[in-house]
């Protein structure tokens, strides 16, 4: 897998980190996390630029979920049922979903990116809901920001040890996030304010 990611960005690059992301959000069975995680860290080693990296995974992941979005306000609940198939979205995932987004409305589009199998769906059920574009675009770009911040910070701050995560998160679930989500959230804001000011610094003198 980590050969196969090196040579997608040596041939790709950050468009490639863009492309994948958008067709992973929009329904095929891309390891999205780990490519994220990955992305973090090559970061670390320098391999790749920190900012450009999240940039097009965030591009990716907005653009992505916008796309499923218009095709359920466009064609609605059945070009779901008749062709999710097709994009890997199964009749057991969209029910689910279905339920957690009665269950939780508008913060299913943010929390549904850290569930496997329902980010795929959650803007789609938007769009056929026909929640305003204002609202959606607040809960799922919002979402897509601390998805791609989590991942990609975990990579850089893990580095060489990175696929550990994952080994972690299959023992533990996917609750250990919402206590790791933050811890990362408030490392990435420190360590941007730090660059900024070493760089401020530098070209004051």
């Amino acid at each position: 897998m980590e050969q196969t990611l090196l040579e997608l960005l040596q041939q790709y690059g950050y468009i490639g980190i863009f492309f994948f992301l958008v067709l992973g959000i929009a329904g095929l069975p891309l390891p999205d996390e780990i490519m994220m995680t990955f992305l973090g860290y090559l970061t670390s080693t320098g391999q790749l630029n920190l900012y450009l990296a999240f940039l097009s995974s965030f591009l990716g992941s907005a653009c992505g979920i916008s796309i499923s979005y218009y095709l359920g306000v466009r064609l609605g609940y059945p070009f779901l049922k008749k062709y999710g198939g097709k994009i890997f979205i199964t009749r057991r995932r969209l029910r689910i979903t279905q339920l957690l987004f009665r269950k939780y409305g508008n913060w299913l589009l943010f929390a549904g990116y850290f569930i496997p199998g329902v980010r795929h769906v959650t803007a789609y059920l938007a769009g056929i809901s026909k929640i305003s574009l204002a609202r959606f675009s607040l809960f799922a770009y919002t979402g897509a920001f601390f998805w791609c911040a989590t991942f990609i910070g975990l990579g850089h701050v893990l580095g060489a040890n990175w696929e550990m995560v994952f080994g972690v998160m299959h023992k533990y679930g996917a609750r250990l996030l919402w206590i790791v989500l933050p811890v990362v959230v408030i490392w990435l804001g420190w360590y941007l304010w730090n660059q900024n000011n070493n760089n401020s610094y530098h070209t004051k003198q």
